[in-house]
């Protein structure tokens, strides 16, 4: 296996999957995500959520096939590099860096405003945002960069605890009901198709992020076994706890004089609905607080192994491509990631943007990143496997449904218009990818060529 400079085999096959799922921040679904998308689906919420389930699952399949023959730091850059074009491999990477340094931005401000939430319910405090998102950067960029296992298992133990709660009160919902079938959801009370169309584009933003554990190459142990792994459950698992969140957090709200979509806390009403006490909103808002820091965390760790192996093949600065001589982490890259996710929140902080609305707009800027990429490996994928000669009609059939169900999430995305600022988002977001790749292009001509040395890199790890 070449030899990346990172740590070999460190990470289990739980920490791997800890990657994956701490960027989806599972969290994040049933306090705001879900309540979204019941403004357009309804009762047919729980169903829009099954399809993106099945959506992300055949994405899945496309990135497994480089997956289970490659482990490279770089993600979904070095499959789709190998496979195409130079410069497509880097649109992908630089697609990638947004998507994950977008999502890393808007979940620090969740974390500003949840972090603010329980200060002002224990001590009645509050701290100046700018200030709570310094720490939280800094002690994720610590962790990042002192050790990758340190860093997987805070993830790991953070998710839990967080998506715990939400169960906790999940099933308290279900027992005061009785457990009894709620008709009008499995009967789609109300849905139309295109309804569910829309609520399936919300649904899907859900799901972002769920291939990062190929992120992390050969740090994960059996590799080309545990990755293909984490990118497959990540989405399952998530996919089952958000139709799961989504069936109760309709029925738990039908009957209240505040509907799904209106309530700002959509957990603590449930908790008083379920006849929990007031200290379960509070342990609540401590798990989004800690999600949202693992997510930060995942993002941070997903980023920087994108940045160091564009710094190695040239496509960036080579001081990005070396890693910590006792640490064994691309230091530089983490402390870069760090950096750039924080000074466009710093930026809209000291405007007087919300919280809220900082979380939207980075997040949807994200999203055009993560779809990028992920058009991107399921047009590499059969490419690959015809050179391999192993293409079949069932992996062309995948790609196809894969990219036809993209293509309408992005669709979906940008039309109709959405209102200002929204509508200038995919404007800003094809001028950074634009720029980022005429620097990298520039950079590269300058060192070896860079498909000759993602293949070799490939044909290394290949087994």
């Amino acid at each position: 296996m070449a030899n990346t400079g990172l740590k070999k085999a460190v990470l289990s096959r739980n920490e791997t999957l800890a990657q994956s799922v701490a960027v989806i921040a599972p969290t994040a679904g049933p306090l705001l995500t879900i309540p979204l998308v019941f403004a357009t689906a309804g009762s047919g919420t729980w169903l829009s959520f099954v399809f993106s389930t099945l959506l992300v699952v055949l994405v899945a399949l496309n990135v497994n096939q480089f997956a289970r023959i490659s482990a490279s730091p770089g993600s979904l850059y070095s499959y789709i590099s190998a496979h195409m074009h130079p410069v497509i491999g880097m649109i992908a990477a630089w697609a990638l860096l947004i998507a994950y340094i977008g999502t890393a931005t808007a979940i620090a401000a969740g974390l500003t405003n949840y972090t603010n939430v329980v200060l002002k319910s224990l001590f009645g405090v509050e701290l100046f945002p700018m200030l709570i998102a310094a720490i939280a950067v800094s002690f994720a960029v610590y962790c990042a960069y002192r050790d990758v296992t340190m860093s997987a298992r805070l993830m790991l133990g953070l998710e839990v605890l967080s998506v715990t709660l939400i169960s906790v009160v999940a099933l308290g919902v279900l027992a005061r009901h009785g457990f009894r079938p709620d008709m009008e959801q499995l009967t789609l009370k109300g849905v139309t198709a295109d309804k569910l169309r829309l609520g399936l584009v919300l649904a899907v933003f859900c799901f972002v992020g769920f291939e990062s554990a190929t992120s992390l190459g050969a740090e994960a142990k059996e590799p080309l076994r545990n990755i293909p792994r984490a990118v497959k459950w990540s989405g399952i698992l998530a996919g089952l706890f958000f139709i799961f969140c989504a069936y109760m957090e309709v029925l738990g709200f039908r009957g209240e004089a505040e509907t799904l979509d209106k309530s700002l806390a959509p957990m603590n009403v449930l908790a008083r609905h379920a006849g929990m006490s007031a200290v379960i909103g509070l342990l609540i808002s401590m798990g989004a607080l800690v999600s949202f820091f693992s997510c930060f965390l995942a993002c941070i760790t997903a980023s920087a192994r994108v940045l160091y192996l564009m710094g190695q093949k040239g496509a960036l600065h080579s001081l990005l491509g070396r890693a910590h001589s006792a640490n064994q982490t691309p230091h530089r890259a983490v402390a870069v990631s760090g950096l750039a996710a924080f000074l466009p929140l710093g930026a809209l902080i000291l405007t007087g943007t919300s919280a809220f609305d900082v979380y939207g707009l980075l997040g949807t800027l994200a999203t055009f990143g993560f779809l990028t990429a992920y058009m991107l490996v399921c047009l590499a994928a059969p490419i690959f496997l015809h050179a391999q000669k192993r293409l079949t009609f069932r992996d062309i059939a995948i790609a196809v449904v894969a990219l036809l169900a993209m293509g309408v999430v992005l669709v979906g995305s940008v039309y109709p218009v959405p209102a200002a600022p929204y509508s200038y988002l995919p404007y800003i977001y094809l001028g950074v990818l634009l720029a980022g790749l005429a620097w990298s292009i520039v950079l590269n001509a300058k060192a070896e060529p860079f498909s000759e040395q993602l293949g070799a890199d490939l044909d290394a790890v290949a087994e």
